[in-house]
């Protein structure tokens, strides 16, 4: 039996180290072959060098290096691919995802689970993004097409069954958590309080945030397009009855009935607003598909070590 741990990593100096020796105790425990794959998104802070050093005097220590910053959703991903061993565990080279759940993957992993997810119940971290994420992934959850964990961060372990399948879905920008679903496995949850990091900033941000929140809108639902498509129909039969109504009240009551600037000013600045938010909208799902085109390598690999 082989296991392989894929950690990504980016400006990850003051965690990298901790990490790496934290995963060897805990599978020196559990007593089986592995290997700890770092993808590493071409760091500025001292990463690189540091994995390299340990991976000097490690050889189950494996390095790819990217070319450039390939963001959070390619980079992962794209290492997953890269195994071949009987299982493949994904986790946050942070510490958010404790390495106490490598035994617990690998138990439920054993009982014969091809896809086992960890999932936050609670979260060290700002009570009030833990409470908007929730919020959003039950909103998606109700649009999607597929029903997606909740909470989930994309840590778990999975068979080599489901990374095959994976390595055949030409997918240039995926939305991990929901093609998982998509394969049509059982999905086994393991529930664990999120920690704080343990140093450095997190790279998420308002953008980054965002990027995935659409990405799993658009990438599972056709409930937005369908629901501008109502809402249009809707806004043309309610401004057709208001333009009628107003025509008649102005011929009932020429001189007495002023229409006014404001009611058509406002009018029109509502109209516009829907019709950018909706544009925007649809600009999403034309983006997705021009990445498609394109077909884009998931990453452009700059180095690679032990391998």
């Amino acid at each position: 039996m082989k296991i392989s741990i894929v950690t990504p990593t980016y400006n990850e100096a003051k965690n990298i180290k901790d990490l790496y020796l934290e995963i060897k105790k805990e599978m020196l425990n559990i007593s089986c072959e592995y290997e700890h794959i770092i993808i590493d998104n071409s760091s500025d802070d001292g990463t690189i060098e540091i994995i390299k050093k340990l991976a000097e005097n490690d050889k189950n220590l494996k390095i790819i290096i990217n070319a450039k910053n390939y963001g959070h959703i390619r980079s992962p991903f794209y290492a997953l691919l890269q195994t071949n061993s009987n299982a493949t565990i994904l986790m946050a080279s942070d510490f958010q995802d404790p390495i106490d759940l490598i035994p617990k993957y690998i138990a439920e992993w054993k009982k014969g689970k091809k896809i086992v997810l960890g999932e936050k119940t609670s979260s060290e971290e700002n009570k009030i993004k833990y409470s908007i994420r929730t919020l959003f992934y039950n909103f998606l959850n109700k649009i999607s097409e597929f029903e997606l964990p909740i909470n989930t961060t994309g840590s778990g372990i999975f068979d080599k069954a489901i990374i095959e399948k994976l390595k055949k879905i030409n997918d240039p920008y995926p939305y991990f958590r929901g093609l998982i679903t998509e394969l049509g496995e059982d999905i086994s949850i393991i529930q664990f309080n999120q920690p704080k990091r343990k140093s450095g900033k997190t790279k998420n941000n308002l953008f980054t945030l965002y990027d995935i929140g659409m990405l799993g809108i658009v990438k599972h639902s056709r409930k937005p397009l369908r629901f501008m498509t109502l809402l249009g129909f809707l806004a043309s039969i309610v401004s057709f009855t208001v333009g009628i109504i107003y025509l008649f009240y102005k011929l009932l009551f020429w001189d007495s009935f002023s229409l006014g600037l404001a009611p058509i000013i406002i009018g029109i600045f509502f109209v516009c607003a829907v019709q950018i938010t909706l544009l925007g909208l649809v600009g999403e799902y034309i983006g997705v598909i021009l990445l498609h085109q394109r077909n884009m390598p998931l990453v452009i690999e700059k180095k690679r070590i032990n391998f």
